[in-house]
């Protein structure tokens, strides 16, 4: 996860944490796996750093800093790691801070500030890519693969890693249940006050004032990481076995071949564009470039479940989605989803999708992931259809079903008709039989009427006239043609 803090006179403060199960494997495994993993920190938060400077970060210059570009020669970074929470009792949570400074150098190569604005605006788009490139690294290094986990019912998974006993997330996050603690007394008053519950804006308020008013003093007597990491341990073997402990590993490895086996990371881009403008437009309505970034990423995260990915892949989800599925809204760089686009066709489908931007019974994320049904059931429809060499037909074109359904299946109008590859080829070839007998039919009528406007031959011998010199007859607009299908 990447976080900001503003630093009034050095700059901000971009904090790189990984997954929760990624500190419990640090602070519980061996030497190695504790490395191993720290070098995999390492290489997420420089390459996510080498985005911002590369992609981000602007210089500015002049009245109101109306002169922008580029920075030259990258940023001025300080990274500083820290191995703990801040709490009492102090629990692991490896995480780096990088101190980004304001200077900066512009093109002609004077020193100026840059702009703090475009890399706050890209901050959720950097935590995406940093956790993007941390699984990668360790899925790479260690063989382990990674899963969804539901933290709040509703709301977004994360990603964790696979086979860690899950009951080691409670040992570790006490601060999350000093907020959980505090939250419904807030929230009570609040009600009380207002008369009403809160919103999704207030909610959001009140748990940062909850964790404002649990948040403890620092731990002043310090302690070598060692110390910390037999403290640890000694703590999770008291609470749930030894063979929790010292099996973590072993069982991360074990759990990610089951995902492998289970799992296929292919990306198709066609649908990973329809499902990413889908959730965006319902999570946000109006939207930019860099939340299509971030979704994208979030996407690769969810499918690739660690496989490393092809460098510019988010970029090309990014411009498919932007390309086909949405339309400019207002000045600037604001545009939103094109439904006509999304939902070809389907009026249904649009009026479904607009309620759900308002309905305020379910989560944000609930209403995007049943957005994106309708689109990912059509592109899945296009992609069977490829596979068994058919082209779309129209609506009014029934597929005939199998002859006799199966014993013990109800039969009725709330069962939908099942076909096969055999019943597609066979009314394929019907198709196509009565095309021909059509287009014959066609022909002959043509030549009928041709001859009786012909005048009666006086000495003309009777020779039929060579293939080559015969004109190909178009058919009417509406009727069928002699290589089959519909016009």
């Amino acid at each position: 996860m990447v976080t900001k803090k503003r630093t009034p006179w050095l700059g901000m403060d971009l904090v790189f944490r990984a997954p929760s199960m990624a500190h419990i494997a640090w602070a519980l495994g061996d030497d190695e796996t504790r490395r191993v993993l720290e070098l995999c920190q390492d290489i997420a938060r420089d390459k996510t750093l080498a985005w911002l400077e590369d992609a981000v970060a602007e210089i500015r210059w002049k009245s109101g800093g109306k002169n922008r570009a580029r920075v030259r020669d990258g940023l001025i970074v300080a990274v500083f790691r820290h191995y703990e929470s801040r709490a009492v009792d102090s629990w692991p949570l490896l995480h780096d801070h990088a101190v980004v400074s304001i200077r900066a150098r512009r093109p002609d190569g004077t020193w100026g500030n840059q702009t703090a604005g475009s890399l706050m605006t890209h901050i959720v788009a950097a935590d995406a890519l940093n956790t993007l490139l941390f699984m990668e690294e360790v899925s790479a290094r260690l063989g382990w693969a990674w899963e969804p986990r539901e933290v709040t019912p509703g709301r977004r998974p994360v990603m964790e890693i696979a086979g860690i006993d899950q009951r080691l997330i409670g040992w570790q996050s006490t601060r999350r249940q000093q907020i959980e603690d505090a939250l419904p007394v807030l929230t009570a008053k609040y009600e009380e006050r207002q008369g009403h519950p809160p919103g999704e804006q207030a909610a959001y308020a009140l748990a940062c004032q909850a964790a404002d008013q649990t948040r403890s003093p620092k731990r002043t007597v310090p302690l070598s990481l060692t110390e910390l990491r037999e403290r640890w341990r000694a703590s999770a073997i008291a609470a749930f076995g030894a063979c929790t402990v010292y099996r973590l590993a072993e069982r991360a490895r074990a759990a990610a071949a089951a995902v492998w086996a289970r799992v296929r990371p292919v990306v198709d881009i066609a649908l990973a564009a329809a499902q990413t403008i889908a959730v965006v437009y319902v999570m946000r309505g109006a939207f930019k470039y860099h939340h299509l970034l971030a979704e994208a990423r979030r996407h690769l995260s969810y499918v690739l479940r660690g496989r490393p990915h092809q460098p510019g892949l988010d970029e090309q989800i990014v411009q498919e989605a932007i390309g086909h599925y949405t339309r400019p809204v207002g000045r600037g760089r604001m545009m939103t989803a094109d439904l006509r686009a999304l939902y070809p066709h389907d009026t249904e489908d649009q009026a479904v999708l607009r309620p759900l931007t308002r309905n305020r019974s379910a989560t944000p994320y609930q209403r995007a992931r049943l957005a994106a049904g309708a689109p990912t059931a059509r592109v899945h429809a296009v992609r069977r259809a490829d596979r068994l060499n058919s082209r779309p037909r129209p609506r009014t074109v029934a597929v005939p079903a199998t002859p006799s359904p199966r014993p013990g299946r109800r039969t009725g109008r709330d069962l939908e008709p099942t076909t096969d590859v055999a019943a597609v080829e066979q009314t394929s070839r019907t198709l196509e039989a009565a095309a021909a007998e059509m287009a014959a039919r066609l022909q002959a009528g043509i030549r009928e009427r041709a001859a009786a406007r012909r005048p009666s031959p006086q000495h003309a011998p009777a020779t039929a006239p060579p293939p080559h010199a015969q004109q190909p007859v178009r058919p009417a607009p509406g009727r069928t043609t002699p290589t089959g299908g519909i016009a």
